[in-house]
């Protein structure tokens, strides 16, 4: 059966995650039923992130089986149309290998989280931010992020209801930017690892936004992090600022 990647652009608002649910909207559901308006029969797609609730992606990466030989511009564009009106858009995709597997060959995942610093109400990136009220120490959460890069065991930063059989993962990359946008001013979180814990990454962001309010320090969240204890966490921040942005694997399948 040939075999597609695709790259999925997603507003998370309207479903219950990525994965695929009996009785709540999913992502994973919606493109599955495309497919099966266009080969009638049962689908099951992957992917190489699980997205909660809320979730955007600007760039998941899922693949498909399927009978026909469609050319990727077919696929691509027959499963836009019966996906709308879904805040859902199939933005590239590629024949690729039948040993392509779009979670198990991924080397790294990279999500981005937007904070929004501004008083006024959020009218235009509504739902696509977390807004604060004030500005944020940037250099502070920075130096906390610092404390976090690396191999640690990260049982203060997820979830209670976490499967992963072990809390110790290796991050690459956490890096805290001050943005300058047309609605004001953003702090973003540039998050990357080849796989994460649930609700690791919003753990962090709420950790490290207490830090740049003032109401912990750098030191405060090593201390949690020595902890290894969930009541050691700061607040786990909402998921409508947050977005898998990025996927790498040995062969980039869309270069």
């Amino acid at each position: 059966m040939p075999r597609y990647a695709l790259q999925v652009e997603y507003d998370g608002a309207p479903f219950s995650g990525w994965q695929r649910q009996k009785t709540h909207a999913s992502v994973q559901g919606a493109i599955e039923d495309a497919l099966a308006r266009l080969e009638p029969r049962a689908h099951t797609i992957a992917a190489a992130g699980r997205t909660d609730a809320g979730v955007h992606a600007m760039a998941q990466v899922a693949h498909c089986d399927m009978t026909r030989n469609w050319t990727p511009f077919r696929l691509s564009e027959a499963l836009n149309y019966h996906l709308k009106p879904l805040p859902v858009a199939i933005v590239n995709c590629v024949a690729v290998d039948d040993d392509f597997h779009a979670r198990f060959s991924a080397l790294e995942r990279q999500y981005l989280f937007r904070i929004l610093c501004r008083r006024a109400p959020v009218t235009h990136q509504r739902g696509f931010v977390w807004q604060i009220k004030n500005r944020l120490d940037i250099a502070a959460m920075q130096n906390a992020a610092d404390r976090l890069l690396g191999e640690h065991d990260f049982t203060t930063f997820r979830s209670t209801i976490c499967q992963a059989k072990t809390p110790v993962k290796t991050l690459d990359r956490l890096t805290v930017s001050e943005v300058e946008t047309p609605h004001g001013i953003e702090v973003h979180f540039d998050v990357r690892a080849r796989s994460f814990l649930h609700n690791q990454v919003r753990s962090f962001v709420g950790t490290l936004e207490r830090v740049g309010s003032g109401s912990l320090s750098p030191q405060d969240v090593q201390d949690a992090l020595d902890a290894r204890d969930r009541a050691a966490c700061g607040p786990v921040c909402p998921p409508h600022g947050l977005y898998l942005a990025g996927v790498t694997y040995p062969k980039p399948p869309f270069a």
